[in-house]
């Protein structure tokens, strides 16, 4: 690892942590040349995901989709960004456990209104408004009633 500070390729871990929130390795490291500190973090690189769409093509899971679908879906219900990618992480997670290669866009959906629907209520109508595509008002009554 390099030393952020001189650019010394020689450094050495001080302390290592496992971080459960997200799943990574976080080191203190110090340089053996300038002798300052720092702290890198050291993430798993998992196996490409594919989703399976409606249409029937396929392409890679991008985290980036669903972190953008919950924050319009947590739009003003007060939710940080932190709690957010939080939420993501925990989805992708399962959907990851669940499916390790392929995965139809419903699967995804069915385990993003899971989490809202312990999380939010009012943000699991505002996605399962657009996920199941209500054409009129009765649809979207059944689905709150169904949440009792």
């Amino acid at each position: 690892m390099w030393c952020p500070f001189c650019d010394n390729t020689e450094t050495s871990v001080i302390e290592t942590r496992y971080v459960q929130r997200d799943n990574s390795v976080r080191r203190r490291r110090e340089c053996e040349s300038c002798n300052e500190r720092f702290t890198t973090y050291e993430y798993y690189a998992p196996k490409q995901l594919t989703v399976i769409k409606s249409t029937g093509s396929r392409e890679d899971f991008f985290r980036g989709k669903l972190y953008n679908s919950l924050k319009i879906a947590l739009n003003k219900r007060g939710f940080s960004s932190g709690e957010i990618d939080q939420l993501v992480t925990d989805i992708e997670n399962e959907i990851r456990r669940n499916y390790p290669r392929e995965v139809h866009s419903k699967q995804i959906g069915e385990v993003v209104m899971k989490h809202l629907k312990t999380v939010d209520k009012v943000a699991y109508i505002r996605f399962a408004s657009v996920y199941r595509d209500f054409q009129d008002i009765g649809a979207f009554e059944a689905e709150i009633q169904g949440m009792d």
